[in-house]
């Protein structure tokens, strides 16, 4: 059961996904701010979850429902989907990041409790491949994998609740951080210099991103649900990218040695997006600055940890 929440407190925050690489972050960013943080997670295989996460499958609808009357949160912030891109059950991604977003969305709509501040995760990679220095939030969309579709169609499924729910998307850009799935690239090359490894396998070197911090991410995902501004949408980005290449080069540095990198054909993606760097103007305008992380002291910190 929820416990009654505390005087103090800023607030209910209801957070789908909690357990994974971003809520965990963003669980932290909460309470040392004053929020009081429950999540809804799936409780898959007969999992034991925390005290504060209740078990839900996004797609079944009455769960999500049971979830939102218990906690009748205050803020909710989405960042529950399969966010993987070359996840290999399409049919998943689409039941899980379109349908389960809409779930959520009509349990909170029905809910006697009306949340102040819904924020929903959507991805920079709606964008496909923009020719353009930074991209910003008004540049068409031109997704180019499933993954992308099923975020886009999320974004255009939320408009159905504008009138009723106070709607905030965000367009994260790649960010990283300590605690990411080696199943992301950048966790996997620096485990490679962490263990000493003397070659690693890699794709095309020559992709760019945009990377941030996860710890700027949250912050940014906090400060939107603290000055909410429904209807509109935010990249979260830093405002640079660097390609593969670069990231091997600052890892050896850091690391103190050269390591051979090989490229493997099966890691290069047929539609792969060549460039991804946004422009976050419009985040800045609406929240202010960030604390300057560079790419380098993220790397640091996830070699070190």
């Amino acid at each position: 059961m929820v416990s009654p929440t505390l005087s103090s407190s800023l607030g209910r925050c209801l957070v789908t996904g909690v357990l994974g690489f971003t809520g965990r972050h963003l669980e932290r960013e909460l309470r040392r701010a004053g929020y009081e943080v429950f999540g809804l997670a799936s409780a898959a295989g007969g999992a034991v979850l925390p005290d504060h996460v209740l078990p839900a499958d996004l797609t079944d609808p009455q769960a999500v429902r049971d979830v939102v009357k218990e906690v009748s949160p205050d803020v909710v912030i989405h960042l529950a989907a399969i966010a993987f891109v070359a996840h290999g059950d399409v049919d998943a991604v689409y039941r899980t990041n379109i349908v389960g977003t809409r779930n959520l969305l009509q349990a909170l709509s029905d809910s006697d409790h009306a949340p102040r501040s819904v924020l929903l995760a959507s991805s920079a990679n709606i964008y496909g491949n923009v020719r353009s220095e930074a991209i910003e939030e008004d540049t068409p969309p031109m997704p180019e994998n499933d993954y992308a579709v099923s975020k886009l169609a999320m974004e255009h499924m939320s408009r159905l609740w504008r009138s009723t729910l106070p709607i905030t998307v965000v367009r994260p850009f790649n960010y990283t951080g300590v605690g990411q799935s080696l199943s992301y690239l950048i966790p996997k090359i620096v485990d490679h210099f962490r263990r000493g490894a003397r070659e690693i396998e890699l794709g095309n070197l020559d992709v760019a991103r945009d990377f941030s911090d996860v710890r700027n991410v949250v912050t940014a995902y906090r400060r939107l649900i603290e000055n909410p501004l429904p209807g509109q949408v935010f990249n979260i980005c830093s405002g640079q990218s660097h390609t593969l290449g670069d990231i091997v080069c600052m890892l050896q540095d850091i690391a103190g040695y050269k390591i051979e990198v090989k490229v493997n054909p099966a890691f290069v993606r047929a539609n792969e997006v060549k460039r991804l760097s946004g422009s976050n103007a419009r985040l800045k305008a609406a929240v202010g600055e960030f604390p300057a992380i560079s790419l380098v002291d993220t790397l640091t910190w996830m070699y070190t940890a």
